[in-house]
């Protein structure tokens, strides 16, 4: 088939760019290349369209490739960002899918595959690890942002006939990802451990994610692709909890450097706890993790540490 991947040049969507090339799939990335990055495409061997999600002139590129499927990773990503300023959340995560939306469905385009936020969207839920029918809480406005790409794209479903799946994905790690930036905090981590720099963790440490490896979330998107899974969203995490403190201890021992982190006050807007049940997205799209978190992490690592 041929692909679009929109962030395509991001850390996740690379991934997925990845996959498909592996699969045989023609693939062509949308990225306006704020945070994307050129050197993360094998550009030989893929397509590069620098637009923005929320460019008028998405109908007409999209027309012009024609694709079947489109994975939909084009957003913003930063939690606190979307707290500092919601509107330019909204902007793109919220009007960039919209736009994506109604050009595909206008072009023909099969499938649309959307990044949800899985380790959002359902706030501090009463019970973990939390599955499809725990009730939403979105408690920023990146997770407001995602809940209704997800009801907008239901929507466009219902009444145009676009099929559309949602990935609810837990915090991904692996290389690529941004050691600047705040929610990769295992690539922050391996980063400043590797240059002997002051490592923090909020808090005391107890907070818990769930962390899938990049190749496994990419693996989650190819099959999203087939026609299943219409209208619905899907979990994509490992179920378990890993608190920030055993995250440190673990990332460390891969830089075989001492683990010892400082620690600063809690921030708040924080969750506590995190953890998905993806026992649907084994049921029905046939996907489950298959990378450890200390084999994840040590690839993490050695990336880094190659990269110099």
């Amino acid at each position: 088939m041929h692909a679009v991947v929109t962030g395509g040049a991001g850390f996740i969507g690379s991934a997925v760019v990845s996959a498909l090339l592996r699969a045989g799939h023609e693939v062509t990335v949308i990225d306006n290349l704020s945070r994307g990055r050129r050197e993360n495409l094998p550009l030989g061997q893929v397509d590069l369209v620098a637009v923005d999600v929320r460019d008028p002139s998405l109908k007409s590129v999209l027309a012009g490739i024609r694709p079947e499927v489109v994975f939909h990773l084009a957003a913003q990503i930063d939690v606190r960002h979307s707290v500092d300023d919601p509107r330019h959340d909204a902007e793109i995560n919220v009007i960039g899918t919209l736009n994506l939306a109604e050009a595909a469905r206008r072009c023909g385009v099969r499938k649309v595959v959307f990044a949800s936020s899985g380790g959002s969207i359902y706030g501090q839920a009463a019970t973990l690890p939390a599955d499809e029918s725990t009730p939403v809480n979105p408690l920023s406005p990146y997770a407001v942002s995602k809940l209704a790409g997800e009801l907008y794209l239901n929507s466009i479903s219902q009444l145009h006939g676009l099929e559309c799946t949602h990935l609810a994905m837990a915090n991904v790690y692996g290389p690529r990802q941004d050691p600047k930036g705040e929610s990769g905090v295992v690539a922050v981590f391996a980063e400043a451990l590797l240059a002997g720099q002051p490592t923090r963790l909020f808090g005391d440490g107890s907070n818990t994610r769930d962390y899938v490896y990049v190749d496994d979330a990419a693996a989650a998107f190819l099959a999203a692709a087939r026609p299943v899974g219409n209208q619905q969203r899907f979990n994509i995490g490992t179920g378990v909890q890993t608190s920030d403190r055993e995250l440190h201890r673990l990332v460390a021992a891969a830089a075989g450097v001492p683990d010892e982190p400082q620690f600063a006050p809690e921030r708040r807007g924080d969750l506590r706890y995190s953890a998905l049940d993806a026992s649907a997205a084994r049921r029905v799209l046939g996907w489950c993790p298959t990378v450890d978190l200390p084999s994840g992490i040590a690839r993490t690592v050695d990336s880094l540490r190659n990269r110099g």
